[in-house]
């Protein structure tokens, strides 16, 4: 008898547990049930976003959903769609233009954007000085970033062609020659990496914001300990602009990934594959190989790639970002 006795009362503890919690959650809900002013503000908030959840359905989400289920497939415009299963993924790792290709990627994307975001900090932390006529030269350090398209890159290929170019006759007239730049095969990726940092004029803005908006208490309250211009930068200007830097990180990271107007209009991929990155070799595939499946399973396996950048950036995020919120 006293083992049963034993054995109910935690039944009975456990039942008058849930009857508690379910007492608690009710009278919460009682607490938070909203007003007719607040229901109808929630109706409109879900109405002026439905525009977006739209278009992000339609135009990002359906587009990742289909490519997944292409990419299972042999599709083709003249022989039609036949069930593969994996098997094109098993090309992918059979092909070495695929891994080529992605060595090109990985290449442009980790030395263009450490590069893009120096160059942005640094033009934002010497336009952030308090002098007249700033603002001109903040404009003309901006507008190469709107500029962009074919006809920028065109133009780029007429700066850096190896005959008539403007680079190679300045460097003739001081007695250099100057390389093949995209007609060569070790010069033409580099090449696109410095055109790259025509367009750093967005992320020099957003770096200018985020200076602007450090507390000028911090830097006077250093300079009465006796901090030199060094020590500031380091240990204020840094730590306090490492979310705007993470930020520009990743979605540079995630463009870098994505580039291929460049290289198409430029170099088609070329000399000899060495400008090709994975969403030149998508279109390559896709469009002019008529291997619609393989395609796909190629953007797959680039959003797989961007996927796993982005999460290890964030993983390791806490060990060097640093938020206003968090300095005592």
């Amino acid at each position: 008898m006293m083992s049963i006795e034993m054995a109910e009362k935690p039944v009975r503890s456990e039942s008058e547990g849930k009857s508690i919690r379910r007492k608690m959650t009710k009278r919460r809900r009682q607490q938070e049930k909203i007003g007719p002013l607040a229901r109808h503000r929630e109706r409109w908030f879900y109405l002026l976003i439905s525009p977006w959840i739209i278009g992000f359905i339609l135009f990002q989400a359906g587009p990742i959903l289909g490519a997944g289920l292409l990419s299972v497939v042999n599709f083709s415009f003249l022989r039609g769609i036949q069930w593969i299963g994996f098997e094109n993924y098993i090309s992918l790792t059979r092909d070495p233009l695929v891994a080529k290709t992605l060595m090109n990627t990985l290449y442009y994307t980790f030395v263009s954007v450490p590069l893009g975001l120096i160059t942005a900090f640094m033009l934002a932390f010497f336009l952030n000085q308090k002098i007249r006529g700033m603002n001109i030269f903040r404009t003309i350090f901006f507008l190469p970033s709107v500029i962009q398209g074919v006809a920028v890159y065109m133009l780029w290929g007429w700066i850096f062609n190896p005959k008539f170019g403007l680079i190679n006759n300045l460097l003739k007239f001081i007695g250099i020659n100057g390389p093949g730049w995209l007609y060569n095969e070790k010069w033409a990726m580099p090449t696109l990496i410095l055109m790259s940092v025509w367009g750093v004029g967005w992320m020099m803005l957003i770096y200018l914001a985020g200076l602007q908006d450090i507390p000028q208490e911090l830097y006077e309250a250093s300079e009465l300990d006796g901090a030199n211009g060094w020590q500031k930068l380091r240990y204020i200007t840094i730590p306090l602009i490492s979310p705007v830097t993470f930020f520009l990180f990743i979605t540079s990271i995630i463009g870098s990934m994505q580039v291929f107007a460049p290289a198409y209009v430029l170099t088609r991929g070329g000399p000899a594959y060495a400008t090709t990155t994975i969403a030149l070799l998508i279109y390559f595939a896709a469009f002019l190989w008529d291997r619609m499946g393989y395609g796909a399973a190629l953007a797959m396996l680039l959003f797989l790639f961007i996927m796993i950048i982005t999460l290890i950036q964030f993983g390791v995020a806490k060990r060097w970002v640093y938020y206003a919120s968090e300095v005592e």
